[in-house]
């Protein structure tokens, strides 16, 4: 029985190894100098003005619901892109529902001026 998992505890062991090692290699190769610039807050490399608990402008909300919505478009493209011949009709009726469901949030977001900047 331990057999079966003795693979998966080395993929975690070298898992873990692999992403330690360029931390411990950071520290250790590299002098440490920190001063006030370094250490403090910054906002996209602009000193902070506001308060940091004030609410986003809506805006913000919308572009995140683009990015979603085009992230999970192609994350499911791809695959379906493979299959497709294996899928038939029924898998291109059920992608192109999903798409179309997409395309309804992508026109919501177009409507409300997510796409539009000042």
């Amino acid at each position: 029985m331990l057999t079966l998992y003795l693979p998966v505890l080395i993929f975690m062991v070298i898992g873990v190894v692999i992403g330690c090692l360029p931390l411990l290699a950071t520290r250790l190769l590299i002098k440490q100098r920190p001063d006030t610039a370094k250490n403090a807050p910054y906002e996209c490399g602009f000193e902070p003005f506001e308060d940091a608990r004030r609410p986003f402008d809506v805006r913000y909300y919308l572009v995140a619901i683009l990015f979603i919505i085009f992230d999970l478009e192609t994350a499911f493209m791809f695959p379906w892109g493979v299959a497709l011949r294996d899928i038939g009709w029924l898998g291109f009726g059920a992608m192109m529902l999903f798409l179309s469901i997409l395309m309804v949030g992508f026109v919501y977001e177009w409507r409300r001026g997510a796409l539009e900047w000042e």
